[in-house]
């Protein structure tokens, strides 16, 4: 069993900047591609970007240059670095698991991201 917490959201303005992080418990983190989602209001989850255990890494076209996925080996966390922050990056930012082999897949609870213009 995996387990997923993240940390790091709030209340910021636009134009600034909030450094996610989501600490991975339970199996071995080098066998998960480790992802970042995201809800707003009224739309569907959506990826936002995801990094695996090789450190390639891919991102939504609304983040590109603006937002940054690294993990930590050492540390079994994954974080997501936002820059720039725009209203529309507004959502409850998830982070995911995703097993190599088996493909399963695993999700934390969520924090909430608010940027106010």
């Amino acid at each position: 069993q995996v387990e997923l917490a993240e940390s790091g959201g709030g209340l910021v303005q636009a134009g600034d900047s909030l450094r996610l992080s989501c600490a991975f418990l339970g199996r071995t983190f080098s066998e998960f591609i480790m992802g970042w989602y995201r809800q707003a209001p009224g739309k569907e989850r959506e990826l936002v970007a995801r990094i695996t255990p090789g450190y390639s890494t891919d991102y939504a076209d609304s983040v590109k240059g603006r937002f940054s996925v690294s993990r930590d080996h050492a540390k079994n966390t994954v974080y997501l670095q936002m820059n720039s922050l725009k209203a529309e990056d507004t959502a409850v930012y998830y982070c995911q698991a995703t097993n190599l082999a088996s493909s399963t897949m695993y999700w934390g609870q969520g924090t909430q991201v608010t940027v106010s213009s």
